[in-house]
């Protein structure tokens, strides 16, 4: 795993990834966070989102896709579902989600460029160091960055 300092969809943007991969509830809202700004910057992944359906647990582990045009520079925002909702406390990020979420981006996405950042370990209270782990072992030998936000 490359970790470098920055602001993700402004490196997507900048053709520094092919893929850009965030953990999303399964409610279909992108209300805070990094999910909120991908919401704002491009509506188009919140479109996906919102063709899934709410509250479905089965959406765990399972991804949505929005591919982004803009300009001469075309990429894709995956919707990775980590966790069922945003609601209550303690940790609300799903280890085994973020495992079947990482294999299907491998899958779809093998030989790209991926970026991400600390998927489940902000908002939804996931402990990084095993994230990380779960990262490292189903991105192996792809090119897969961790960019921690310096805005």
């Amino acid at each position: 795993m490359q970790t470098i300092r920055g602001d993700l969809l402004q490196l997507a943007l900048d053709d520094r990834f092919d893929v850009i991969v965030h953990g999303c509830n399964c409610q279909c809202q992108m209300g805070k966070g990094i999910a909120l700004s991908i919401k704002q910057r491009f509506p188009e992944a919140y479109v996906a989102d919102c063709a899934t359906l709410k509250g479905d647990p089965a959406k765990l582990g399972n991804i949505s896709v929005a591919e982004i045009k803009r300009e001469n520079r075309m990429f894709h925002v995956v919707n990775g579902y980590t966790q069922l909702h945003w609601q209550g406390k303690g940790v609300k990020a799903d280890y085994e989600a973020i495992r079947n979420v990482m294999k299907a981006v491998k899958s779809k996405y093998t030989g790209k460029r991926i970026g991400y950042p600390k998927i489940g370990a902000g908002l939804a209270g996931g402990d990084w160091e095993t994230i990380a782990s779960i990262i490292e072992d189903e991105l192996a030998d792809e090119d897969h960055t961790l960019v921690e936000y310096a805005g």
